[in-house]
């Protein structure tokens, strides 16, 4: 290639693939955690209060006490050997395993957090120096929210409208009902159950929280919650008494998706649910909304309320059935761009 003097030289044109995940704190200090939850709390896709009434709420209500409850649940299930969350550990993994497995020189697959690091700006910059001219977004949410998926995108064209010179777009859409995840969803449960020393008397389908006001504004996410039950619950041939679907991780005072995950756990060993499963199909990784507040939160409950076997199924996380589903939902969006 004829370049004129002085001209900057020009990349080879590379394919960026830049998986999305909700975000960590750095540590699980005070101030650390004061950071990580601002940036979250402050996001109008996550908290839709009006700003005048809810800043005060957060700056001088959450943000002094929220901070040190939320850094004691990191601080139990924290990685001590990488010094970081689960959440960042496994979407590192994600990322690295698909490129393995994707294997291809004109594909570069990086990773980024919609709240803390990396940001989501820093590695669409570094996707570029590399010479990326088109980039495949992948929020890894099987359930589209506009709290989660769309606040992730959300924060990806916010970094392209400062560009000058910007990548061509693809996003990977929402894979509630995809069934390649509903198969590996189905034999990650199987293959636990297998394995179980004990035969659950229930299992419940927990899925996040989300505020009922959402849902009456439109947003999908319920419903995509909904689909991905039944059909899991069809692939395995259960009954919706059997396995059951729950919401958790209600904050505030406002109502909630209902079923809340806390008050059916803490009701079951008085209906005779002795044995009890738990899956979080909505979380591509364990994070702290499994590991504490399920595996080790909800297991108190139900143990205190006369339970006697409690048990978590583990994320999709960085296993080989999900990297090999992952990389193919992503495959669908890179067609005809490798």
């Amino acid at each position: 290639m004829n370049l004129p003097p002085g001209h900057p030289p020009i990349l080879p044109k590379k394919v960026g693939l830049l998986v999305l995940n909700l975000g960590t704190p750095e540590a699980t200090d005070f101030w650390s955690m004061r950071r990580y939850l601002k940036e979250f709390l402050s996001d109008k896709r996550v908290i839709e209060l009006n700003r005048a009434l809810w800043w005060p709420i957060l700056n001088l209500i959450i943000l002094n006490i929220r901070p040190q409850k939320s850094g004691h649940a990191y601080a139990q299930i924290w990685n001590h050997e990488k010094n970081e969350s689960p959440l960042k550990t496994f979407t590192r993994s994600q990322a690295e395993k698909m490129a393995t497995l994707l294997n291809s020189d004109k594909l570069v697959v990086d990773w980024a957090m919609r709240y803390g690091k990396p940001s989501i700006a820093s590695k669409i910059t570094a996707l570029k120096e590399q010479g990326c001219d088109r980039i495949v977004l992948f929020p890894l949410y099987p359930q589209y929210s506009a709290a989660t998926t769309a606040t992730a995108l959300d924060k990806a064209y916010e970094v392209l409208q400062k560009l000058r010179w910007q990548p061509a777009i693809r996003t990977v859409p929402p894979y509630f009902d995809n069934p390649g995840y509903i198969d590996t969803i189905a034999s990650s449960l199987k293959t636990y159950m297998k394995n179980l020393a004990w035969k659950p008397d229930r299992i419940l389908i927990a899925f996040h929280g989300l505020p009922r006001e959402y849902l009456d504004k439109g947003d999908p996410y319920h419903c995509h919650c909904q689909k991905t039950a039944r059909l899991l619950r069809e692939k395995l041939g259960f009954t919706s008494d059997f396995a059951q679907i729950v919401f958790q991780s209600r904050f505030g005072k406002a109502e909630w998706l209902k079923p809340y995950a806390q008050d059916t756990v803490e009701a079951l060993p008085a209906q005779g649910v002795k044995n009890l499963l738990m899956i979080s199909p909505g979380f591509s990784s364990d994070c702290v909304e499994t590991l504490e507040e399920l595996a080790i939160g909800l297991k108190e409950t139900f143990e205190d309320a006369g339970g006697t076997n409690f048990a978590v199924v583990p994320c999709l996380n960085d296993g080989p059935e999900s990297i090999k589903m992952l990389a193919q939902l992503a495959k669908n969006e890179l067609v005809n761009w490798l």
